[in-house]
C-alpha cells in the first residue's frame, strides 16, 4: 500500500541513520513482529527487555511507512472526544481508555531517557473551539475531564488571546502532553533492542502466514522462513486484509513544516500544542530546530493518485488556516506531504488476539494516538506473554462494539 508522498520533514531531516539486512536464511524465534515502524519497535523493545526472543520483518526500510509521515504530537485525548466516547463504551472505559494514554506519554519519556533518545518533550495542548457553536461542547468536555481527574483548565476568549495570540472562543488547557519525533526515535528503540538480542530484517516482504496449533511460519519472498511460536501483525493498515470485518476507515491527511524561524522570532505560549474542534481539526507544533508543523485538512478517501494531486491545494490552505490564527507569523512553506491514516468508530485502537488466526496478536493503533497506542499495545501484549503479572484491562478488544 501506498502510505505516503511528498517530502515528510522527519525523513528528509534523518535520512537512513542505520542500515538493517534483509532475511537470507530461515530461523525460528519465540516471537515474530511484522512491520518495523513504531509500532513495531515499540513491541520489539518491550518484548526483547522482558527476556522474549523477538525477530522483526518489514516489507520496506524501517521507519519509510506511516512512521515517518508522522507529525509526532503526543496527546492523551483521543479522536473521539470523552464526552463523546462514554456514550459508546460507557464513562468507566472510557476514562481508562484517556488515563492510559496519558501514562503512555509518562512511560514513553522515561523510555526515551533510558535509550539516550533526547527528541521528547512534554507540552501543554491547547484545545480551542474552532466556532462560537462550539463552546458548549466544549465546557462539557472540560466538565468531564475535570471530573474524571485531569489536570485541565477553561480558557475564554481574552485569555486565549493573551497567551497565545488568536483570538477563539473557548478552549480547555491540558497538561499532559509531548512531543517527539517518530521516525528516530523507532530507529533508537531498534537499536537499543538489538544489543539486547532482537533481530531486524527489513525489505523482506512476508508472502505466506501459516498459523498452526503451536507455531506460525512466515515465509518471504525469498523463501526463507520465519517460525515463530507466537506473531504479532504490527503493520498497521495493511493488517486490515488478515481480518475478515470492517474495522477502519482509511483517510488521507496533509502536513507542511515552515522554515527555520530565528532566535528573535516569537511563536505562542509554551510552545504548546494546538488542536480545534474542527472536523476535520486542524493541528499544529513547533519542533527544537524552531520551525512550525501544521496538519489537517484530511479527506475522507484513500486513492493515492488522487490523495497525491491534492498536496499543493491542501497544504496552501493549512497555510492560510495558520495565517488567520497567526498574522504576525510569516509561515514559508519547505516540505510538504501527505499520508495515509485510519480511523475506527470509536477512535480507539485494536490490541487482541484473533480467533480465525491462532498463536496471533494485533497491535493497531489507528487514528491521531498512533505512538501512545502503540506502547500500550507493547505493555498489553508483553503482559500476556510473559505471564508475570496480571495484564491490564483490555478494553481494546475486536469484540467491543
Amino acid at each position: 500500500m501506498n502510505l505516503l508522498s511528498g517530502y515528510p520533514f522527519f525523513l528528509i531531516k534523518g535520512g537512513l541513520p542505520f542500515n538493517y539486512p534483509s532475511l537470507e536464511r530461515s530461523l525460528k524465534t519465540d516471537v515474530a513482529i511484522i512491520g518495523g515502524g513504531i509500532s513495531g519497535a515499540l513491541m520489539g523493545y518491550y518484548l526483547t527487555t522482558a527476556g522474549i526472543g523477538t525477530v522483526i520483518a518489514d516489507a520496506r526500510t524501517i521507519g519509510l511507512g506511516s512512521t515517518c509521515a508522522s507529525t509526532s504530537l503526543l496527546q492523551y485525548e483521543i479522536d473521539t472526544p470523552l464526552s463523546e466516547l462514554k456514550e459508546m463504551i460507557g464513562i468507566k472505559n472510557a476514562a481508562l481508555a484517556y488515563k492510559l494514554c496519558e501514562a503512555a506519554i509518562e512511560k514513553l519519556s522515561a523510555i526515551a531517557k533510558k535509550i539516550k533518545f533526547n527528541d521528547f518533550e512534554f507540552k501543554e495542548s491547547l484545545y480551542y473551539a474552532a466556532y462560537a457553536k462550539d463552546t458548549k461542547f466544549l465546557r462539557n468536555e472540560f466538565i468531564i475531564r475535570k471530573k474524571n481527574g485531569f489536570n485541565v483548565s477553561y480558557l475564554k476568549s481574552d485569555d486565549i488571546k493573551e497567551a497565545y495570540g488568536f483570538s477563539a472562543p473557548g478552549a480547555i488547557l491540558s497538561k499532559a502532553g509531548a512531543q517527539t519525533n517518530a521516525y528516530e526515535i523507532t530507529h533508537a528503540l531498534l537499536q537499543f533492542a538489538k544489543v539486547k538480542g532482537l533481530q531486524v530484517y527489513d525489505r523482506t516482504f512476508i508472502t505466506n502466514i501459516e498459523h498452526k496449533s503451536k507455531s506460525v511460519i512466515l515465509t518471504s519472498e525469498k523463501g526463507f522462513t520465519i517460525t515463530a511460536k507466537k506473531l504479532v501483525y504490527a503493520n498497521g493498515y495493511e493488517a486490515i486484509k488478515y481480518i475478515d470485518k470492517k474495522i477502519v476507515k482509511l483517510q488521507s491527511t496533509y502536513a507542511t513544516v515552515s522554515e527555520q524561524y530565528d532566535k528573535e522570532t516569537k511563536f505562542w505560549k509554551n510552545n504548546s500544542l494546538i488542536w480545534n474542534t474542527a472536523d476535520p481539526y486542524l493541528y499544529m507544533r513547533t519542533t527544537k530546530d524552531r520551525r512550525i508543523i501544521i496538519g489537517g485538512r484530511d479527506e475522507d478517501f484513500y486513492d493515492a493518485i488522487k490523495r497525491d494531486k491534492l498536496i499543493e491545494r491542501k497544504t496552501g490552505l493549512l497555510v492560510k488556516d495558520f495565517k488567520k490564527l497567526f498574522q504576525n507569523i510569516n509561515f514559508k512553506s519547505e516540505f510538504n506531504w501527505t499520508g495515509t491514516f485510519g480511523s475506527t468508530k470509536d477512535g480507539l485502537p485494536y490490541i487482541d488476539s484473533y480467533k480465525k488466526l491462532p498463536n496471533s496478536f494485533f497491535a493497531l493503533g489507528f487514528g491521531g494516538n498512533g505512538i501512545t497506542f502503540s506502547l500500550i499495545a507493547a505493555e498489553i501484549i508483553t503482559d500476556i506473554l510473559t505471564k508475570n503479572k496480571k495484564p491490564q484491562k483490555n478494553i481494546f478488544t475486536f469484540d467491543r462494539i
